[in-house]
């Protein structure tokens, strides 16, 4: 794939690396990913969609290539998450322009935050909650097999907050990240993917966004998303369970249906590419009248004959 990179400021000054892929002038779709991730993360929606969209990716502050607030203390906000969105909106779609927005985790909670504010209001058509949750994350995660509780509750802010670094990827480090935040049918391929781009997260924007998601609380504005939201999550999804998903869906004043992935774990647009792609096509032909071309068709197609050829030689293999 070849992309237009280009470099945002936000609104205190931050720098925010955004890729540009598809023909101009095509439906538009921004993709916001989650804590610890990066564009990398969208590689499966952006190979799809970029066929007759235009696929805006940007790598969160201290994410990929988008350098550490230079106020540490300031720099890590739901606020800041929100003059993020607010700044690649501006600069990327034109006057009137309107996009689809799919936010996965922090993605979704970016979403969330920025729902008051002018240019998301101005240029949203619909949105994709995907795999997140508005608050109590720490409280709700089923990382430490616990009762609910202030033990359980403390033990995960723990552990997710860790300062420790993540190290080199092994297959003990997969193993670990694919129980927190993968089904447990995950590929190899795609734990091994999705551990990468964890693991190449640097320690200090992971620990300074994990104390913002501890006291994350961004639920009245899950009522403030005036525009058409579908809602995804896999049933297996220990950092934002399905509760989460059901409790916005009843919430969002336009809900246009919520989608739970059986077996699928927290990291959805790799583990269930498919899906998460056709959840934001829909919103795309619905909301800007987006026409799946026979070339996008063609590549869906041969896409999900080759995962099922996959699928069933990997069951052979095991049997």
């Amino acid at each position: 794939m070849i992309a237009r990179e280009l470099t945002v400021t936000s609104a205190d000054g931050s720098s925010l690396h955004v890729e540009v892929y598809g023909p101009e002038g095509a439906p538009a779709v921004v993709l916001v990913h989650g804590w610890t991730c990066s564009t990398r993360f969208w590689d499966a929606q952006t190979r799809a969609l970029a066929v007759d969209h235009r696929v805006i990716a940007y790598d969160q502050r201290g994410h990929g290539g988008s350098p550490e607030p230079a106020d540490r203390l300031t720099g890590y906000s739901t606020e800041a998450l929100a003059d993020d969105l607010e700044a690649v909106l501006a600069a990327t779609l034109g006057p009137g322009e309107r996009a689809v927005l799919a936010g996965h985790s922090m993605g979704g909670m970016t979403i969330m935050a920025a729902a008051r504010r002018p240019v998301v209001r101005q240029h949203a058509a619909a949105a994709l909650l995907c795999s997140t949750g508005p608050s109590r994350l720490t409280a709700e995660a089923l990382v430490v097999p616990l009762r609910p509780g202030r033990v359980r509750s403390r033990l995960t802010r723990s552990i997710l907050g860790s300062k420790a670094p993540l190290g080199p990827v092994t297959p003990i480090s997969k193993r670990i990240l694919k129980y927190a935040t993968m089904g447990p049918a995950s590929a190899p391929d795609r734990v091994d993917a999705c551990a990468r781009i964890v693991h190449a997260c640097p320690r200090a924007a992971r620990h300074g966004w994990s104390r913002v998601l501890a006291g994350l609380d961004v639920e009245a504005d899950v009522r403030e998303l005036r525009m058409p939201v579908a809602v995804l999550v896999g049933t297996g999804d220990r950092l934002t369970p399905p509760r989460h998903s059901r409790a916005m869906a009843a919430a969002l004043p336009h809900c246009t249906g919520l989608v739970e992935l059986a077996g699928m774990g927290h990291m959805t647009p790799v583990e269930a590419p498919e899906a998460v792609t056709a959840q934001i096509r829909e919103l795309t032909l619905t909301y800007l009248g987006a026409k799946e071309t026979a070339k996008a068709k063609e590549t869906a197609k041969a896409r999900a004959n080759a995962e099922k050829k996959h699928s069933e030689e990997k069951e052979e293999a095991g049997a």
